[in-house]
């Protein structure tokens, strides 16, 4: 994908205690990143991820994910982490993630996470609450793919 199909990104610092003695940072805490960029989207969509968990009973549960690494990544650089909910399903929800050097278009990584929406108590999958594509959709707009 291009860098311009993200209408969102957050950017971090790498920091020293992630880098591991290639002197690179090391491969898992890329999927931090997704993660902390995945918060921050939906922080920017308004969304009360927290009280909606509690209110519902509802969460999501990561199922699936991918890394694809291009460029090592090093410290204290400024990165883009850019995120795009890809595709919505009756129960899950498919996150792309691209990182970039702050402000530029080379791409450095790329990944993918599957998250399925479920019944707290019962674990069980359940559709995916409209509250939450509502939210998507502020950012996303009608790019938003269902199906």
């Amino acid at each position: 994908m291009a860098r311009t199909d993200f209408r969102f990104h957050h950017r971090i610092r790498t920091r020293y205690a992630e880098v591991d003695a290639q002197g690179v940072v090391f491969n898992a805490h890329y999927l931090t990143y997704f993660d902390v960029a995945h918060t921050e989207y939906m922080r920017a969509t308004g969304y009360d991820y927290k009280d909606e968990v509690a209110r519902s009973g509802l969460d999501f549960h990561l199922v699936r994910s991918l890394v694809e690494y291009r460029q090592p990544l090093v410290f204290d650089q400024e990165i883009d982490v850019c995120v795009r909910a890809a595709r919505v399903g009756r129960t899950s929800i498919t996150n792309l993630f691209e990182i970039h050097a702050a402000g530029a278009d080379d791409l450095l990584a790329s990944g993918e996470t599957v998250m399925v929406c479920a019944d707290m108590v019962t674990r069980r999958p359940v559709p995916v609450m409209p509250s939450f594509l509502e939210a998507m959709r502020r950012i996303e707009g009608e790019a938003l793919a269902s199906g």
